[in-house]
């Protein structure tokens, strides 16, 4: 028996797959399995994961059954009681698991710990952003109008899916989503406000991944709403909402970047909550989306790098005084 199970599923990933795994054998808990699941996946894994020499790792292969059905396979595999995810592209920083072990046996009524998460570019350069989330306790009502619980950056009591089952199959995009509004109807969860865990930004080039996840969104909120009581139904206007300002930087990060449909996406979700006007999170999108009318595909990715470069030298410069004035 392990204290920790790592589920790591993964397709066609091995360009970025070695540093994920890498990044979990880096961390200062090791009471821990890995299990990857190799989901159908074409390229070389088998032949590389026939070459690791740590015990802890494990690949089990299957037939593609999309993330939902790697985690789940990656649950019923599980030998512990605590179980962790991360995706096969994405990194933790090293003291993760050990702060997140703590916290699980220090609050035995916690179901799911999560922490911050930073983003990084395609090559794992820190892009100077941080994704702070400070949902704990009962969260229900805050996560059903929207998810800021990254699954790289979460790790969640067995006990949870025993209850609550596996993700469902029948999503396609957000099932993580699906997930924590689940386990919330039912268990406290807690938060380490530290980013522990990395998302790797990797412009994806399906042209139908906004209209996947368009009819994920509308899957899981109609399913959520479909039996909640009658004073908590002013919600669903809100999680479609964000659920339309998510997909509009969904469509500004493809590698096509289609500020028009980021336009539609927006307008949509000012219909379904007006006062989001007056958010932060919109007057950024409203940004972005002139940004991109204006300097074009080519040359908004170079404003992006150089608002990366800027975001880094201002954390850099922060921890440096941070650093002098202990």
């Amino acid at each position: 028996m392990v204290k920790v199970s790592v589920i790591i599923p993964a397709f066609n990933s091995m360009k970025y797959l070695p540093d994920t795994l890498e990044s979990v054998l880096q961390q200062t808990f090791t009471d821990f399995e890995v299990l990857i699941i190799n989901d159908g996946s074409s390229d070389n894994i088998v032949q590389w994961a026939s070459g690791l020499v740590d015990s802890r790792v494990k690949l089990i292969s299957q037939e593609n059954q999309g993330l939902s059905g790697a985690r789940n396979t990656g649950i019923s595999h599980a030998q512990a009681d605590y179980i962790a995810f991360v995706d096969a592209d994405d990194l933790w920083e090293a003291t993760k698991l050990e702060k997140q072990v703590r916290c699980l046996d220090d609050h035995p009524k916690v179901g799911l710990v999560h922490t911050w998460m930073a983003l990084v570019d395609e090559r794992g350069k820190p892009t100077g952003r941080v994704l702070e989330s400070y949902l704990e306790g009962d969260v229900w009502e805050q996560i059903v109008q929207w998810n800021r619980i990254a699954c790289p950056s979460v790790m969640v009591r067995r006990c949870c899916f025993d209850t609550m089952g596996g993700f469902d199959r029948n999503l396609r995009s957000i099932e993580d989503w699906d997930m924590w509004i689940r386990i919330a109807t039912i268990y406290p969860f807690a938060v380490i406000k530290e980013p522990l865990a990395y998302y790797r930004q990797v412009p994806n080039s399906m042209s139908k991944n906004c209209q996947v996840m368009e009819q994920a969104f509308h899957q899981v909120i109609e399913k959520t709403f479909q039996s909640v009581a009658t004073e908590l139904l002013y919600l669903k206007n809100r999680s479609y909402s964000y659920a339309n300002l998510c997909l509009a930087w969904k469509a500004l990060q493809t590698i096509n970047r289609d500020y028009k449909l980021a336009i539609h996406y927006r307008d949509l979700a000012i219909f379904y909550n007006p006062q989001l006007r007056y958010s932060r999170e919109y007057i950024r999108l409203s940004l972005a989306i002139t940004a991109l009318q204006f300097f074009g595909n080519h040359s908004y990715s170079r404003v992006l790098e150089l608002t990366y470069a800027l975001r880094r030298r201002i954390t850099n410069f922060k921890q440096f005084h941070l650093i002098r004035g202990r």
